[in-house]
């Protein structure tokens, strides 16, 4: 069973900082890091470690990003490559997606932006990679629709199974009852929107959830998961 821990992802970008911050932040994500501090090297690195996405800035002294893109799509790799372009440089977008690049970001850019971008090019690219996700101590199968909790399989009906599917893959975010009803329940449902709160109770049983510390309820909000 591929996991997200299997997930490689290059980062190439001659600023140790941004490598740093980059890199720490996909690594509690689950995925496997390794960095490259210019062309020459993520040559090298990709032809190693052999990643599912290289996330590559375009520009670095010598073998800029343009030229390491071109060479990697050259050699037929499958890979999915981000390219990391100055804010106002349109030239270097269209030069990457002409020469084989996925997608783009300009810098300055938020992490939580890289992540969709990321699991955006997975899905596309690498959807059996996706089957299985670890986020905190959850781990969600969508093949089996089947959730487990610090590493015990629990028992849900299906609603339950997307209701807390939501609430881990959104954590850190809070979800509106008329969202979750819209997401979980389709836009169409006539019920009264007590239905969520009777679904939340019933999660909290199973996780063993007593003093509501994984599924939150911020009042007059809706509900949060935190993860570790």
């Amino acid at each position: 069973m591929e996991s997200m821990h299997r997930i490689r992802v290059l980062l190439v970008d001659d600023e140790p900082h941004i490598l740093q911050f980059l890199a720490l932040g996909l690594q509690n994500e689950g995925f496997e890091v390794r960095t490259a501090p210019d062309g020459e090297r993520a040559i090298m690195e990709a032809s190693r470690f052999e990643p599912h996405i290289i996330v590559l800035d375009v520009m670095m002294p010598g073998m800029d990003g343009l030229a390491v893109c071109r060479r990697l799509k050259a050699e037929g790799r499958d890979v999915a490559i981000i390219m990391l372009t100055a804010k106002d440089e349109i030239d270097d977008r269209v030069k990457g997606l002409m020469i084989g690049a996925d997608d783009y970001m300009a810098k300055p850019f938020s992490f939580e932006e890289l992540l969709a971008r990321i699991q955006a090019r997975l899905r596309n690219q690498f959807p059996s990679l996706l089957a299985e996700i670890r986020l905190g101590p959850f781990t969600i199968d969508d093949r089996k629709k089947e959730i487990a909790y610090r590493g015990a399989a629990l028992e849900l009906s299906p609603t339950e199974y997307k209701l807390l599917k939501l609430l881990v893959t959104k954590h850190g975010s809070v979800l509106s009852k008329t969202n979750i009803l819209n997401i979980v329940w389709d836009y169409d449902f006539g019920g009264e929107d007590n239905i969520v709160e009777v679904y939340i109770r019933s999660l909290r049983e199973k996780l063993g959830d007593k003093e509501h510390r994984v599924i939150r309820t911020l009042r007059g909000a809706g509900y949060r998961v935190d993860l570790p």
